[in-house]
């Protein structure tokens, strides 16, 4: 079976990022019939004398009447090779909220850059939100190529200026490819008109590019627990589990675990699926586990490998991308939902505000719609947490207004 990449579009406004995705959908043969003939008809309702392939990803009224992208647009297809989610994310700074989103599960960031204009102030932000969201894989895609008459020279200015910048970020792998995606050139096949470039095509770079899942099994077991089973009937009065997806690591019959925060210790007695009973779970595995002991154990509890426990504490550092209208305030009581638990909690204190495109902190006493900044906060029940560098789930947590409900930031634990 094919596996799954996840991957991000980032860029400045035009850069081309809805074409680029459009032609990947196109070239792989992933658009059914009557999608293309919507296209074609929007086409030529809008005085466009081509079939605009961005179309196939703007999928919003609004985004379509005015030609750009306002929203994640989330897009799937796939390959004999490998499966994709694609996240098109907005190219406007007042949209960086939805990069945040858009990337915070990705695998890959493809930033764009026009040719034409090199890299711009864009290009910085999505390449430092790509670094601070822990993104594996970044690939810089020269876009419209075509209009800078293919020429090798511009392609290497932008490539340098980029790396140049890249050197001050925590990105360990970075790959360009120039492309013209509006006809198609290095995004699915390789293109004539640029002999001079010996890479993959897009689209083959994607299907190669190695998915750290292999990696997160290697860490230890972290099992967030969703929900508890109870005996349910006449036929097994003694069944408890715990069911969830295992998050990272890998979780086997027989191993020592705590469960947090409690600090409980027993062994894995059990690991059931609707049909089977397993000897082992992976990451990113849905199971019930069974315990060899009865413990107090509930939604939001986290059972974890003995020996290798998160930190479990009631205060805690992290970078907060601010996502609300109403400014964020030392002080403020809001929620925090981290994996399957929410707790009350409070922003005990803001220490700066991310300027992402110097790299540097600046003074600030609020955090407004889009602002990145370092904060404490202080929960009301202790959460088990790993440093987000370590674990982009058990890390990762989401601010909540204490009210509503509502989502007002997105928050990775610091190290």
């Amino acid at each position: 079976m094919a596996d799954l990449l996840r991957f991000a579009t980032a860029g400045s406004v035009d850069d081309g990022k809805s074409t680029l995705i459009g032609r990947l959908l196109f070239d792989s043969k992933s658009v059914f019939q009557d999608q293309l003939a919507a296209v074609e008809r929007t086409s030529a309702d809008r005085g466009d004398d081509y079939t605009n392939l961005a179309l196939l990803t703007d999928g919003l009224r609004a985004e379509r009447e005015q030609g750009i992208t306002i929203d994640v647009a989330y897009r799937y297809f796939s390959t004999p090779v490998r499966s994709f989610i694609v996240a098109d994310t907005p190219g406007h700074v007042q949209y960086t909220r939805n990069m945040v989103t858009g990337a915070s599960t990705a695998d890959l960031a493809l930033v764009l850059v026009d040719a034409r204009k090199g890299v711009v102030e864009q290009t910085r932000r999505h390449a430092s939100l790509s670094a601070l969201l822990r993104v594996p894989h970044l690939v810089l895609a020269v876009n419209k190529m075509d209009l800078v008459a293919y020429d090798q020279a511009v392609f290497d200015s932008v490539v340098t200026d980029f790396r140049a910048f890249a050197a001050q970020l925590d990105l360990p792998d970075v790959t360009a490819i120039p492309i013209a995606a509006l006809q198609g050139d290095n995004v699915v096949h390789r293109s004539e008109h640029m002999p001079w470039y010996d890479g993959l095509a897009l689209l083959e770079h994607l299907e190669q590019v190695h998915v750290s899942r292999e990696d997160a099994q290697q860490r230890p077991a972290r099992f967030p627990v969703q929900y508890v089973i109870r005996p349910m009937s006449t036929e097994r009065p003694d069944y408890r589990g715990y069911a969830g997806t295992l998050s990272s690591g890998t979780l086997r019959v027989g191993d020592e675990i705590v469960v947090l925060p409690s600090g409980r210790r027993t062994t894995v007695e059990a690991i059931d699926t609707f049909d089977a009973s397993l000897p082992q779970a992976v990451t990113g595995q849905a199971v019930t586990v069974r315990l060899a002991e009865e413990l107090d154990v509930s939604r939001g509890d986290m059972i974890v490998a003995a020996g290798a426990e998160p930190t479990v504490t009631s205060s805690f550092d992290a970078t907060v991308c601010w996502m609300s209208d109403t400014p964020l305030r030392p002080g403020q009581r809001v929620l925090v939902k981290h994996t399957t638990r929410t707790v009350k909690a409070q922003i005990q204190s803001l220490h700066d505000r991310l300027d992402v495109t110097q790299l540097e902190g600046e003074p600030a006493e609020t955090l407004r719609l889009n602002d990145i900044g370092r904060v404490t906060v202080r929960t009301a029940q202790p959460l088990a947490v790993d440093a987000y560098v370590d674990d982009r789930t058990t890390g990762a947590f989401i601010v909540l207004d204490e009210a509503t409900g509502t989502t007002l930031g997105a928050g990775m634990v610091a190290a």
